[in-house]
C-alpha cells in the first residue's frame, strides 16, 4: 500500500503509525481506518440525518484519533478495542504534559474522541470527568467570549457546511458525494452539478457570522437584513430607520474589509438561487424561513464544534464581545454606534476594563 493512499482526501495510515505497525497489523488497521474515516465525513456528525463532518474537521479529527491509538498501542501493542478509560487517560496525560497544549487543541481532543465511541456506538457515550483548564487559568463568566474565540469562530465559519473539492475526488467518491448533495438539497442525483459544488462551499454562513460579529447583529436583525444594507464600497451597513430594532434612527455600522468581501461574495452567490427571487432578504433558511433565534443556535452549536468551544454560548453573547471589545478600543461612543444604542447608558454596561488591564494598571500605579 502506497503510503500516500487517501480516502474522503485523508491519508489511511501515517508515516509514524505505518512505522510502529507490521506488515499485518496495517492491514487490519487500514480496513478499520479507512470505515472511520468515511464514517467521520459522511454520518459522523448527525448519523440520523446523515450529516457528516466537514473536510478540515474530518481530517483533524482522524489525526487526533490516529495519534491516540499509538499512544494506546505503546503499553498494550496493536488493538482496535479502546475504552473510556484510555480516553480519559490520555487527556489526562496532554493536560500536564510537559508540551503546553493550547485549550482549543485539548477540547478538540476531547471531541475527537466523543466522535469516536458514537462511531464504536457504545451504549453508554463517554462523558469524560476530566476538566480542561482555560488558556489563561482564569474562570470566565459564561456568555464571555475570548478574543481568541471570536478568531475561532470565524475560521470555523469558512469551513463549516464545505465538502472535498470536485476535482480532488475519485470518480466512484464523485458520485456518493454527489448523492449527498442530492439528499441535502432535495433533488435527484441526476440533476446535481458543479454548480451544486460551489453551491456547497459558498459564502453565506461566513457572511452571516463575520457580520454578526462586526455588526453585533441581534438575532431579530440577522433575519430582518436586507440587501439594501450591504455598502461594499464603504465596508459597512446602512439600516434605515423602518428597519432598526429597538431604536428610531438611521445607523451606519461599519465592517472589516474581510467581511464585505464575502457579503459581495454572498449578494453575487444569492442570485443564483430561486428562493431569493421575490424577497430581498439577505439571508434564509434552507426552508426559505427568514433566520431567527432557533436556527441561528443552531448555526451556532455547529460553529463551536468546529471552532473547539466546548461551552454553550448564545447569539447574544457575540453582540456582547462586540460591545465589551469596542469599548475598550475606541471608548464608548464607538460601541454605541456600533451597537446601535438609542442611550450611551445603555452602552455603560460595556465600558469594563478586563483583569489584565486593570493588573497592567496597578503596576503602572505602584
Amino acid at each position: 500500500m502506497s503510503e500516500s493512499e487517501k480516502v474522503e482526501g485523508i491519508v489511511l495510515i501515517p508515516r509514524p503509525s505505518r512505522n510502529f505497525l507490521n506488515e499485518r497489523q496495517r492491514i487490519a488497521y487500514k480496513t478499520y481506518r479507512e470505515n472511520l474515516i468515511k464514517w467521520l465525513s459522511r454520518i459522523g456528525k448527525n448519523p440520523e440525518t446523515l450529516e457528516g463532518y466537514a473536510p478540515d474537521t474530518a481530517k483533524n479529527y482522524a489525526a487526533i484519533l490516529d495519534k491516540f491509538f499509538r499512544w494506546a498501542w505503546e503499553d498494550d501493542g496493536f488493538t482496535t478495542d479502546i475504552r473510556h478509560e484510555d480516553a480519559d487517560a490520555y487527556l489526562s496525560r496532554l493536560i500536564i504534559a510537559d508540551t503546553e497544549y493550547s485549550s482549543s487543541h485539548l477540547h478538540n481532543v476531547k471531541l475527537a474522541l466523543k466522535a469516536y465511541f458514537r462511531y464504536c456506538d457504545d451504549v453508554d457515550e463517554w462523558e469524560s470527568d476530566v476538566q480542561i483548564p482555560s488558556s489563561s487559568g482564569v474562570s470566565q463568566p459564561k456568555d464571555y467570549i475570548s478574543l481568541e474565540e471570536r478568531k475561532a469562530l470565524r475560521e470555523a465559519s469558512l469551513e463549516y457546511g464545505t465538502i472535498p473539492a470536485y476535482a480532488a475526488l475519485e470518480p466512484g467518491e464523485r458520485q456518493e458525494w454527489k448523492l449527498f448533495l442530492a439528499r441535502r438539497f432535495g433533488k435527484p442525483a441526476t440533476d446535481v452539478s458543479p454548480q451544486d459544488w460551489k453551491r456547497a462551499n459558498g459564502f453565506k454562513y461566513p457572511s452571516i457570522l463575520h457580520t454578526a460579529l462586526d455588526a453585533g447583529l441581534r438575532p431579530v436583525e440577522v433575519g430582518r437584513a436586507r440587501t439594501y444594507w450591504v455598502d461594499i464600497e464603504n465596508a459597512a451597513l446602512r439600516i434605515p430607520e423602518g428597519d432598526s430594532s429597538k431604536n428610531e434612527d438611521n445607523w451606519v455600522v461599519s465592517l472589516r474589509r474581510e467581511t464585505a468581501e464575502y457579503l459581495a461574495r454572498w449578494l453575487e452567490e444569492r442570485e443564483l438561487y430561486t428562493k431569493y427571487e421575490d424577497t430581498n432578504r439577505l439571508w434564509l433558511t434552507r426552508h426559505e424561513n427568514p433566520y431567527g433565534s432557533s436556527s441561528l443556535r443552531y448555526l451556532l452549536e455547529n460553529l463551536c464544534e468546529i471552532a473547539g468551544i466546548d461551552r454553550n454560548i448564545t447569539f447574544y453573547a457575540l453582540r456582547h464581545s462586540t460591545g465589551t471589545y469596542m469599548a475598550r478600543e475606541e471608548g464608548l461612543a464607538a460601541a454605541q454606534s456600533q451597537l446601535r444604542h438609542k442611550s450611551i447608558n445603555t452602552t455603560a454596561k460595556y465600558d469594563q476594563a478586563p483583569v489584565e488591564d486593570r493588573r497592567d494598571a496597578l503596576d503602572r500605579i505602584g
